[in-house]
């Protein structure tokens, strides 16, 4: 594969590319209600490596560390051919192949995740599937109980121009309103890429302000929000009460893309800014205060690939907790 299409796969997958809001289990080993986070969750992107290598002994490791909510990653055995082969194209170079369910069935991971008192709210995925197999993930949700399909990344070639931007709000709109019949809810994920002004125009406020709040929501991700020169804060309150999940990891030195975010070498270049929650700049008390003060409801610590997760993920949890 050339060079120039690993990094654009690379870096679509490494933004991750997916119960109701209730707990399904209750964890009586995690106590979160003197902080501002009731229940910590992990996007499980954060591990994917170790996941692979040993999904029970994983699992067991986040309950160990407090963790009681997951934010699974894609492809699905339902998802399209297409985004399964994006994904087999690029496993060889991340060193591991898992996703998903890890090879296992919807009923084994289950059993898994019931086990150690998880539940999953969110779950990353791609925009064909959304826009062609809902009923797909309907029939997972009878299983997992998942509340949220989430939208790591708009691909490339729907996100050039302002235009683009409208056209993927009637899109978000559609999506939405199909989820909605199912008994699911749609999220986007931003990266950084649509964030600074175009012609005068934010692209990511233009798509948002044309999406129906009642059907499209959001997660954001503060590395990414920071990245691309914006302020989470302020968005938090622009779009308050449609911010229900949020990405949680610390950058170190705060640091912007170089253009405008929207290809991902600019995103690896500062992979390598990103560290464990509280050793790095971003006020991560604050915009978790805020956060939770306009509607945020799950908070995911997501260390994209950590070296050492059984140190990183933990050392981010504590910090955490502490808020």
């Amino acid at each position: 594969m050339k060079r120039k299409e690993f990094m654009k796969q690379l870096g679509l997958l490494l933004g991750a590319g997916t119960v109701g809001s209730d707990l399904l289990f209750a964890n009586p080993f995690t106590n979160f209600s003197t902080g501002v986070i009731d229940q910590m969750g992990i996007q499980l992107f954060s591990l994917p490596a170790l996941l692979e290598k040993d999904f029970e002994g994983s699992m067991k490791l986040l309950a160990e560390m407090g963790y009681t909510e997951l934010e699974l990653f894609g492809p699905f055995e339902f998802s399209t051919d297409s985004a399964k082969a994006s994904w087999n194209a690029i496993t060889p170079m991340l060193g591991f192949s898992g996703s998903g369910y890890f090879g296992r069935s919807a009923d084994e991971v289950k059993a898994v995740f019931k086990e150690h008192r998880m539940s999953i709210p969110s779950i990353h995925t791609d925009l064909d599937t959304m826009e062609t197999n809902m009923e797909g993930f309907a029939r997972a949700s009878e299983v997992l109980n998942f509340e949220y399909i989430t939208l790591p990344a708009i691909p490339d070639d729907r996100r050039k121009t302002i235009d683009d931007y409208k056209k993927m709000a009637d899109t978000f709109n559609a999506i939405g309103e199909n989820a909605k019949k199912h008994g699911l809810k749609l999220a986007y994920h931003n990266h950084g890429y649509g964030l600074q002004e175009v012609e005068g125009q934010v692209p990511f406020q233009v798509m948002m302000d044309a999406t129906d709040p009642e059907l499209v929501f959001l997660e954001m991700d503060v590395f990414w929000t920071t990245a691309g020169r914006a302020d989470p804060i302020a968005y938090l309150k622009k779009y308050s009460g449609r911010y229900h999940l949020m990405h949680l990891k610390d950058m170190n030195p705060i640091s912007y893309f170089k253009g405008d975010g929207s290809n991902a070498p600019q995103w690896m270049e500062l992979f390598p800014k990103m560290t464990t929650a509280g050793d790095g700049e971003i006020d991560l008390e604050g915009i978790v205060k805020v956060a939770k003060e306009h509607g945020a409801k799950h908070f995911f610590v997501e260390q994209d690939l950590v070296q050492q997760p059984e140190i990183a993920l933990k050392r981010s949890y504590d910090y955490l907790k502490r808020i």
